[in-house]
């Protein structure tokens, strides 16, 4: 009888690559990547689908706040909102395995002004997808609508600085910002670890393609934001970044000059970070 691999190789005799992935996931439930390398110091992987990479995540995720709790009794996290994290969030809380009575979480951002109820609201995100499902420790959120906005991000700082933070899970926006740390606004030495933000248009653009807001106009002007510094301090950072338009800034981060014109290209600088894609992501690369 034919071993596993020799009937993988009959069925796909012209790709390599294919079949090598066919036989890591044969043999492994979680995904492994159809592509890796290294940006500077960044770590890259390619996944083959947006489901593949969601999966393979939502898994080492999992066992990064698993190893922190069993290593030191908790663990603290930030995550990130976004379409491009839905699926990942999706299946992180389904996939068991995380004590998370243990686990405090934050998040990266907040429009300035927009009630806790709001449809486009982060913490009303986060409070679907993630605490009320998985009933964390504490979650602990920015208050886009708080009466002093620069007192919040200073309340927000203290909150950050109370613990090391063991993993950030971000994302990549498609003017390359990250957080809300666009283009104009993204300093690499940010002095502050949460700061308000004037969003410029291309982000704000994003939100109504992605059905957040009905026009432009709609999109609050400012938001709160975890500062690159902030980001950068967790011991170890995954960068989900799928879909075709998020290709050109995925490029741009990884082939283009480190600077501020793309924020995620800072990534390069994180040894502690994997930059995890999927086949259309990578498509330009």
């Amino acid at each position: 009888m034919p071993l596993i691999g020799e009937r993988v190789f009959r069925a796909f005799p012209f790709n390599p690559a294919a079949q090598i992935h066919t036989i890591c996931s044969l043999m492994s439930a979680v995904p492994v990547p159809v592509r890796t390398f290294r940006a500077d110091a960044l770590n890259v992987e390619v996944f083959a689908t947006y489901a593949d990479l969601s999966t393979a995540v939502a898994h080492r995720v999992r066992d990064i706040l698993a190893t922190a709790i069993r290593t030191q009794g908790s663990a603290a996290a930030i995550l990130a909102t976004g379409n491009s994290q839905i699926r990942f969030l999706k299946e992180l809380v389904t996939a068991g395995g995380v004590d998370w009575s243990k686990v405090t979480l934050f998040h990266m951002d907040e429009y300035l002004g927009v009630p806790a109820d709001h449809p486009a609201c982060f913490r009303r995100y986060m409070k679907e997808r993630v605490e009320s499902l998985v009933h964390p420790k504490a979650f602990h959120y920015l208050g886009g609508d708080a009466d002093l906005p620069l007192d919040e991000c200073a309340r927000y700082t203290a909150l950050l600085k109370a613990q090391p933070i063991d993993l950030c899970c971000l994302g990549i926006g498609e003017n390359g910002h990250l957080a809300f740390n666009d283009p104009p606004v993204a300093r690499f030495d940010d002095p502050y670890w949460v700061k308000l933000v004037k969003l410029d248009d291309a982000c704000k653009n994003q939100q109504v393609k992605e059905g957040h807001f009905p026009s432009l106009e709609a999109v609050p002007p400012y938001a709160l934001t975890l500062t690159i510094p902030a980001l950068c301090s967790a011991k170890k950072m995954l960068c989900l970044a799928p879909e075709t338009r998020k290709a050109v800034p995925v490029k741009n981060a990884l082939q283009g000059p480190i600077s501020t014109d793309c924020p995620a290209s800072i990534l390069r600088r994180q040894a502690q970070c994997d930059l995890l894609l999927d086949t259309d992501s990578a498509a330009l690369l």
